[in-house]
């Protein structure tokens, strides 16, 4: 997959606001978590930072749910 709406790891929506025009004004999820940069190196050098992972492959689902324990 290689757009700005899907993760690049499983190309399932990745949910960034940022990709969304309807939303690009809203700050996206990933701004509340911390990504392991593990994470992110085990992405083909290709895919990196063409677009965001969904919160799934960025293994931060439970944080997402528990904001209080950052």
């Amino acid at each position: 997959m290689n757009d700005s709406q899907h993760c690049p790891a499983c190309g399932a929506l990745n949910q960034c606001s940022l990709a969304d025009p309807r939303r690009a004004t809203q700050a996206c999820w990933c701004y509340s978590v911390t990504i392991d940069p593990a994470v992110l190196q085990a992405l083909p050098a290709e895919l990196r930072d063409k677009a965001c992972l969904c919160p799934r492959c960025a293994a931060v689902d439970q944080q997402r749910q528990s904001p209080a324990s950052h």
